[in-house]
């Protein structure tokens, strides 16, 4: 790749010549529209014009994937053809500037007249322009290093009710589930800075749970405080939860956006916890969005140290393939020269000890932190069986044990595949 330059594909759908769309792409997003205008030399569209690079024409769809009022307008009948492009964009056109880097592979592209499809397939920087941007500050060494996990999967759980208890119920909650032997807790992304649990409050009173705990034991769980606001507000809540010992805060990313994410960054070394709520929005049109590794690209540039990426035979509507791939590009370095620049995976959603081998499985690491709502506070022994079973999944999983013969020796997990995999769990 050239140093000078970061590539971008696209799979398009489109009742014109595909190479033809491809070079209105590259023109629509760097020095050009759709015809050329005037002060747009050779000279310039040599120095700052998007170039393709590569053109794949793929079968063609039965019918438009998206209604086009454009296409309408000029009576433009199939066939829909599709095509897989790449195009290289010049670093300077952009510089380091995160939120024009997303307009610029982004952008009005959605709004194309020429398609009745686009999607955003994959992002790739050279190192050079990606050493321009944030980093993480924790990371995976730096999460264990904080969480005082030296190895293993990080088990860890969500506040739940997610909303209506009162900062004291919140700290006499997290004082259970650090006695069930958790490694982390997080808010949840509907709770914030509520009334009925502003963080001015909810702050210092679970810092003091996690402090009472930690004086007793030695352990210090993590808890990602959801400090998601408006950005001088959230530097306000993150220099709160230092104050107070805290170490990781969590934000909303899509709705507090990269700039946002980015000053937070440059603010605070505490670790920040990227919560992905509303991708689906983005990504579960097959022809329409961005896929997880150019979302997650674009995130990471930002300085984010954990990416939710959901999880495996979970309760969302992500196939596993894209699962395992957003997992899988968490623990690959952008900068493949820094081994340190990973994020930890959060796995999520409907997780519990049976889900356990299907993650082991994708990524054959403990690098990852498995968050388990349900099945930790629901299981029916209790918070403290639930983690047990998952650790003791963890165990069968990474030895190449089925979860059936583990479980004749480990009562938890015996208990938790009975009960969720039964309909009374589910």
């Amino acid at each position: 790749m050239n140093a000078e330059r970061y590539e971008a594909s696209y799979l398009i759908e489109t009742p014109f010549e595909p190479a033809r769309v491809a070079e209105v792409i590259a023109g629509e997003q760097s020095c050009g529209t759709f015809t050329r205008v005037q002060g747009e030399t050779d000279e310039l569209r040599a120095r700052a014009r998007a170039t393709v690079m590569q053109v794949e024409e793929l079968a063609p769809a039965p019918a438009p994937s998206l209604p086009n009022a454009y296409l309408a307008r000029k009576g433009a009948a199939g066939p829909w053809r599709r095509a897989r492009v790449r195009v290289s964009f010049p670093a300077a056109n952009t510089g380091a500037n995160l939120p024009t880097l997303v307009a610029t592979v982004c952008g009005n592209l959605y709004d194309l007249g020429e398609v009745t499809g686009l999607r955003l397939e994959s992002l790739h920087l050279p190192a050079s322009y990606r050493r321009a941007f944030e980093r993480p500050a924790a990371g995976v060494a730096g999460t264990r290093a904080r969480s005082g996990v030296a190895q293993g999967a990080l088990v860890g759980t969500i506040i739940k009710p997610s909303v209506g208890l009162t900062p004291a119920q919140t700290a006499s909650l997290v004082a259970e589930l650090c006695r069930a032997g958790v490694d982390f807790i997080k808010d949840d992304e509907i709770n914030a800075n509520s009334p009925h649990s502003p963080i001015s409050q909810r702050v210092p009173a679970v810092m003091a749970a996690l402090r009472a705990h930690a004086d007793r034991t030695g352990k210090q769980v993590m808890f990602a405080f959801n400090i998601t606001d408006e950005v001088d507000a959230m530097r306000r809540h993150a220099d709160l939860v230092e104050r107070e010992g805290g170490n990781c805060v969590m934000a909303s990313l899509n709705w507090v956006g990269h700039a946002g994410v980015q000053t937070l960054r440059r603010h605070t070394g505490l670790a920040l916890h990227g919560h992905r709520n509303g991708y689906g929005a983005l990504s579960r049109h097959g022809l329409l969005g961005i896929s997880v590794q150019a979302y997650q690209t674009l995130w990471r540039l930002a300085g984010i140290d954990h990416m939710h990426v959901h999880g495996l035979q979970g309760k969302f509507a992500q196939p596993d393939e894209e699962v395992v791939q957003a997992l899988r590009h968490c623990l690959q370095p952008l900068d493949p020269q820094d081994p340190q620049d990973v994020v930890m995976p959060v796995v999520s959603s409907g997780q519990w000890a049976g889900t356990v081998p299907a993650t082991w499985q994708a990524c054959a690491s403990d690098d990852l932190l498995f968050m388990a709502g349900g099945g930790i506070l629901a299981h029916p022994d209790g918070p403290a069986a639930g983690v047990a079973s998952i650790r003791q999944a963890w165990q069968a999983a990474a030895a190449g044990v089925p979860l059936a013969e583990q479980a004749r020796t480990a009562p938890e997990l015996a208990r938790a595949l009975a009960f969720f995999g039964s309909a009374e769990g589910r």
